[in-house]
């Protein structure tokens, strides 16, 4: 059955192994959201993938309350209600559905929603995510690099741009690979292309190629590799926060 008391520890004790530990190998997360809207959520497949993001909240200043959860009879599905405090006072709610086989979670549906108001005690994250802003790659908040490549990135709005450089020659099954552990990139990309021609390969063997001017939305499960002697670069909105950290 699936472990209720562990799934309380984990989100109440902000434990993201615990939580880690009530998930399939390849479990996926769909999270909606008013930026991550129903058509384009964010998509994120994989134990591994979602231990990241799991680390990434639980490494935030908030508290977390577990609600309501419910258990189906025959334990093949469940559901629960999470609240959320930062520490100025916004509030996040968010509600999750999952499907479960043999006590662990194989799919995992999240709408969420948080305050958008001032608070009394001083903006709250999500209207300080609407204040204006003017910042620039030349002073990037961090800069990873691996074999023929970079990323710069950016924390704004409460998360995370990435400026993506890549070299003729770069390809991620041979440059990243070893530093994400996984067969396919599993980080979600929505990019816009400002040079370079890149060509990406979908898991279910789907292949186009991505250049200037366009705009990508990609899910976990691809592979992509540079075209061409000109160096790719693209903005990317979703997949940066834990590109080539390493595992």
């Amino acid at each position: 059955m699936f472990d209720v008391e562990m799934l309380r520890r984990g989100i109440e004790g902000r434990d993201a192994s615990a939580l880690r530990g009530l998930y399939a190998t390849d479990a996926r997360m769909t999270i909606v959201d008013h930026r991550d809207q129903p058509s384009h959520p964010m998509e994120i497949a994989g134990n591994a993938a979602i231990g990241e993001f799991l680390d990434d909240v639980c490494s935030r200043e908030m508290e977390h309350h577990l609600g309501q959860v419910v258990v189906s009879a025959d334990g093949s599905h469940a559901a629960y209600l999470e609240e959320c405090r930062y520490p100025d006072g916004t509030r996040v709610m968010s509600t999750s559905m999952l499907d479960l086989r043999d006590g662990l979670v194989t799919t995992q549906s999240v709408l969420q929603a948080w305050d958008e108001e001032s608070q009394e005690k001083g903006m709250s994250a999500g209207a300080a995510a609407a204040m204006a802003e003017r910042l620039n790659f030349s002073t990037p908040d961090e800069v990873r690099t691996f074999p023929h490549g970079r990323v710069e990135i950016i924390n704004a709005a409460g998360g995370a741009i990435g400026r993506m450089t890549l070299e003729p020659g770069w390809r991620w099954s041979q440059d990243v690979k070893p530093l994400a552990g996984t067969e396919w990139c599993e980080a979600p990309h929505f990019q816009y292309h400002l040079s370079g021609t890149i060509r990406i390969h979908m898991a279910d063997g789907t292949e186009f190629d991505a250049k200037a001017g366009d705009i990508t939305m990609l899910p976990s499960g691809h592979d992509a590799w540079v075209i061409g002697d000109e160096p790719v670069v693209a903005i990317d909105w979703q997949g940066a926060m834990h590109y080539a950290e390493g595992s």
